[in-house]
């Protein structure tokens, strides 16, 4: 589902309009209407409140005169706030006020501060409060009058719903560029906006509900400009497919995972069970001779290869040559390899010389914080890299602070500039695409914030990548899946008690939630 920008909603609706035919008229109508379904399935007592609408002068208060006028012709209390006056009002906007006038819903005309403040404990003694100010045009922060409706309407404490997005946000930022509703639900319209979905702005977006309001998907999908699109499960629900009856282990890939060193040897495990929750045919995890004992011993179903290694128990650079003659559909590398001159040419060998795809996080990544230019992609060969802030701080020559105000823009930038896939971690995880695409998962718990998540990320996109042998796609529904799987155990142990090894146990659990397929025990199975 593609996330739109104000210029990009605006062509939207102009192409809806002019091109396709549908008129401005009918898309206002559509769009109170499926405000008001979501306000009914929200509020179950709906009838018994009395609900007032704060309308702008603009289209978004046409929008909420037809949820004003809906809400009337269905028995509820509704009066209507303008803040401005009528004879402002032109357009679809006015025809829709019109009809207000002529069915004799209540509409109170506050044209300064001073009749804001006459009606605002009028206002207070409403149950629901329905904000439709501003849409997706705002450019600049709320002054004057303005800030002052939107300061009190925060301060009431009554549920806010909001009209496409709340009023003070620009459409165009995930940052707050001044005051504005802090709104229960938002109901948006056409497609999500970046506010919505990314912090800090979608803290005070509330719950968020996305309303077809007949704008059609090819319109959105040609769009020019930014392609930012968020995760969802309908289009990843179809990369599940069953498997058929005859398949075998060669079927679903190979998967070599080359990570671990003396005392991180729980990182390799955890990669390792990664990929085969996730359903790659054969796992082998090459490691530190010192630590394939460990390793092993950590699980029955992956194979395990030992490399030669230094004095300090990390990986020789020599090693490079075994790990490149192993038979490998997909090579991971980085997990608790550990740091160092040896391991950083170590990697940057395999990286130079691998024709198999790479996924490559931590210490991999750290190989190559030096020498940023080194890590690219070439044709025939996709690399996916899974950097946290900090790690793609070092990639990208800043802090990590630059990397968390600008996510979207520094991940899209190096995944661009590189030619590879960029998986950056954390609330919101990202993928930037070579093409210039990016994603947002939507998936996730904070019980994720503790060590080994990464390194299960890490085994996941690699089977997925081996099966699907498209890199966007395993991107997609690995970072899905791996937040999904964090969800249930969060279910399941709490965000606190949560570990990796609890996420990684919920892998398949996620997966059958995405493929909609129910658990069934195989006698019962049979007898049904």
């Amino acid at each position: 589902m593609r996330i739109l920008n104000a210029d990009q909603m605006r062509e939207a609706d102009r192409a809806t309009i002019h091109d396709v035919g549908i008129p401005s008229i009918v898309l206002m109508e559509n769009a109170g209407r499926q405000v008001v379904a979501a306000i009914e399935s929200l509020y179950d007592d709906l009838a018994e409140r009395r609900v007032a609408v704060i309308a702008g002068k603009g289209n978004n208060g046409g929008d909420g005169f037809v949820v004003a006028r809906t809400l009337h012709q269905r028995g509820v209390d509704t009066t209507v706030f303008l803040v401005g006056q009528v004879a402002e009002v032109k357009g679809d906007a006015r025809t829709n006020l019109d009809i207000l006038g002529r069915l004799g819903v209540t509409v109170v005309e506050v044209a300064d501060e001073g009749a804001w403040e006459l009606h605002f404990s009028e206002i207070s003694q409403h149950d629901l409060l329905v904000d439709a100010l501003f849409g997706t045009g705002l450019k600049t922060a709320l002054s004057g009058l303005y800030e002052t409706v939107v300061a009190d309407l925060n301060g009431s404490g009554i549920p806010i719903v909001s009209i496409d997005l709340p009023s003070g946000m620009s459409a165009d930022t995930p940052d707050l560029i001044g005051d504005c509703v802090e709104a229960s639900v938002t109901v948006t319209l056409g497609a999500p906006k970046l506010p919505l979905i990314l912090p800090p702005a979608e803290q005070k977006s509330g719950e968020v509900v996305i309303a077809d309001i007949g704008i059609p998907m090819g319109v959105i999908d040609q769009l020019e400009g930014p392609h930012i699109e968020l995760v969802t499960r309908e289009r990843l629900r179809p990369l599940v497919a069953p498997r058929a009856p005859d398949s075998h282990k060669g079927d679903y890939g190979r998967v070599v995972i080359v990570a671990g060193s003396v005392g991180k040897t729980g990182a390799a495990a955890l990669a390792a069970q990664g990929a085969l929750r996730s359903g790659a045919g054969l796992v082998t995890v090459a490691c530190p001779r010192a630590c394939q004992p460990i390793v092993a011993a950590h699980g029955l179903e992956y194979m395990t290869e030992p490399l030669d290694e230094t004095p300090a128990g990390t990986v020789h650079f020599a090693a490079a040559e075994t790990v490149l003659g192993l038979d490998a559909d997909v090579l991971v590398a980085g997990p608790g390899l550990g740091r160092g001159e040896g391991v950083a040419t170590f990697v940057r060998e395999i990286v130079e010389k691998s024709e198999a795809p790479l996924v490559l996080d931590a210490d991999a990544l750290n190989a190559f914080a030096d020498e940023p230019t080194a890590l690219v992609g070439r044709e025939g060969r996709d690399i996916i890299i899974t950097p946290h802030p900090g790690e793609m701080a070092r990639l990208a020559g800043c802090t990590a602070d630059d990397v968390q105000a600008d996510r979207l823009g520094i991940a899209s930038d190096f995944a661009r500039r590189h030619k590879l896939y960029v998986v950056l971690k954390g609330y919101r995880t990202l993928i930037a695409t070579p093409a210039g695409r990016v994603f947002v998962n939507p998936t996730g718990s904070p019980g994720m914030a503790t060590g080994g998540t990464g390194d299960v990320l890490s085994g996941m996109l690699g089977a997925w990548l081996t099966q699907l042998l498209d890199a966007e796609a395993a991107c997609r529904l690995a970072v899905y899946l791996h937040g999904a799987a964090g969800e249930l155990a969060d279910a399941d142990t709490g965000e606190v008690s949560m570990t990796a090894g609890d996420l990684a146990d919920h892998i398949g659990d996620a997966v059958l939630e995405l493929s909609a397929r129910r658990r069934v025990p195989a006698r019962r199975a049979q007898e049904e």
